[in-house]
């Protein structure tokens, strides 16, 4: 089955200043959104594959719509992260379906690898919930300076019987790292840590 989708929403942000230093280039996050109708709202349902099919489709158009967003080619997005609220007609499990079992192989597809897991966060809201989505390196997950997450919100979402589904990419890490650990550069990317 496909997504019912209300609408969707795609948001920059671009760090130029940050305590007085000039950014450059600038950092950039983008997380593409997608209210989509929660089939499963309002009872109990032992079967989630839909949603699990769903979110194989999330994977793929939202995690395009974020890269296509930077403006850069898939392989030059450097981390990423996967977020829903769910209204509160649903459950957290309904959010963990659509998370888990399918979103990430098209998701790793539309940025070119991602040997890593990617981070997520789920919750529970109404209308106008802000979400941080959470961020990570695509392939090394012991890269510090890319740590880091995007809130998001939708004015008029979840309803009751929805689901804002999130996906984020960077074209960096956070700016300014200082931290220590592996940097970008170094990282292999081969089992998905360094």
């Amino acid at each position: 089955m496909k997504a019912k989708v209300r609408k969707y929403q795609v948001v920059v942000e671009q760090t130029n200043l940050e305590t007085g230093r000039e950014i450059n280039p600038p950092t950039r996050k983008a997380t593409a959104i997608a209210v989509i109708e929660n089939p499963f709202a309002g009872a109990y349902q032992e079967d989630l594959e839909e949603l699990m099919e769903i979110g194989a489709e999330m994977g793929d158009v939202l995690g395009q719509k974020a890269v296509a967003a930077l403006g850069i080619e898939p392989a030059a997005a450097e981390s990423y992260g996967k977020a829903v609220i769910v209204g509160e007609a649903g459950e957290l499990e309904h959010a963990a379906a659509i998370l888990h079992p399918k979103l990430g192989a098209p998701l790793r597809k539309a940025v070119e690898k991602g040997a890593a897991l990617v981070p997520s966060s789920k919750k529970m809201g109404g209308i106008g919930t802000a979400i941080d989505v959470p961020l990570g390196h695509k392939d090394a997950a012991y890269v510090r300076s890319h740590f880091d997450a995007m809130e998001v919100r939708v004015s008029d979402a979840p309803r009751a019987r929805e689901l804002v589904v999130c996906v984020s990419v960077t074209d960096s890490g956070r700016p300014l790292p200082r931290v220590g650990g592996l940097s970008h550069e170094d990282a292999e990317g081969s089992d998905g840590l360094r």
